[in-house]
């Protein structure tokens, strides 16, 4: 694939994803947070304090001037490079969520608040998700994370922690104590989620094996399973004795059939299986390269 292909394929990736999770995030923002009153972090709980003080607000509309004051921000403080990567989901947000308020019967799909508070927080997690697998984010407080970050050298998620506290703080003064209950199940499924959906697909297995038939489970994984191998230079524990370990990362569909095919070569094989959350290179994020001709032959020798 060219590089322009490549180019080309990743800007489409990502702006599906930034749209699809903007407009995740307005839906389940109009279905469940707004109509049973829940609380949540970011220019939206901001959105939601102010529309109880001035109920007359649009809540979008207070959004959209929102995220455009802290564009600018970030614009000032950071640069251009990230106010343009951060403009789509400031703007676009907003608009959707305007949208999607007027829906009919959109505010009505359950009259049960701990189900809105499920819901809300699983399809938040997912929304986010969504957004940040491709290295953007929602705007709002997070350009203001970014930008006190930036200004007092601290990590980002000191401030994270901190302007989520104060903005679900400031609900709470306003917000009766069951919707307050019912707002950190949102937060707490909100981040469950929000983790595996960052990981989803991304995750693989790591197998690693000692065992002394090394070469000839070399050769079966590389030629029978098609996967790639690490030889590690090891000395065993108990007797002293140098050998080769066998490294191999797969996806989780695998698992069964290369440590059958482990044991198979060799019964007596130490093996050990580690979950990895994140993989990138070749077979991965990366088209594998052939064998060499000379070692494909080789291998299936020794098969």
């Amino acid at each position: 694939m060219r590089p322009y292909d490549k180019t080309w394929k990743r800007t489409l990736v990502t702006g599906v994803c930034i749209a699809a999770g903007n407009a995740l995030l307005a839906f389940l923002v109009a279905a469940f947070i707004i109509p049973h009153g829940l609380i949540m972090g970011g220019t939206t709980g901001l959105s939601l304090v102010l529309k109880r003080l001035f109920p007359a607000l649009d809540v979008s509309l207070i959004i959209l001037i929102l995220n455009i004051l802290l564009v600018f921000l970030g614009l000032i403080v950071l640069g251009k490079k990230f106010a343009l990567t951060t403009v789509a989901s400031s703007v676009v947000y907003p608009v959707l969520l305007g949208i999607m308020q007027r829906i009919p019967g959109i505010g009505s799909l359950t009259d049960s608040p701990l189900v809105a508070a499920i819901f809300a927080g699983c399809l938040l997690g997912v929304a986010l998700g969504l957004v940040m697998r491709v290295g953007s984010s929602t705007g709002g407080t997070d350009i203001v994370n970014l930008v006190l970050s930036h200004v007092t050298h601290r990590p980002v998620s000191l401030f994270v922690y901190i302007t989520n506290t104060v903005v679900v703080g400031v609900q709470a003064l306003v917000t009766p104590p069951e919707r307050i209950l019912l707002g950190i199940i949102v937060i707490v499924l909100e981040t469950l989620v929000l983790d595996k959906a960052m990981l989803l697909g991304k995750s693989q297995i790591q197998v690693f094996a000692v065992t002394e038939q090394y070469e000839e489970v070399r050769a079966l994984l590389l030629n029978q399973m098609a996967v790639g191998v690490t030889m590690l230079h090891i000395e065993t524990g108990r007797l002293g004795e140098e050998q080769e370990g066998v490294l191999c990362v797969i996806p989780q569909r695998k698992l069964y059939d290369v440590t059958e095919l482990i044991h198979a070569a060799d019964p007596h094989a130490f093996i050990t299986v580690t979950q990895i959350r994140e993989v990138r290179g070749q077979g991965f994020t990366e088209e594998r390269h052939p064998l060499p001709a000379a070692e494909h032959g080789e291998n299936e020798q020794k098969i």
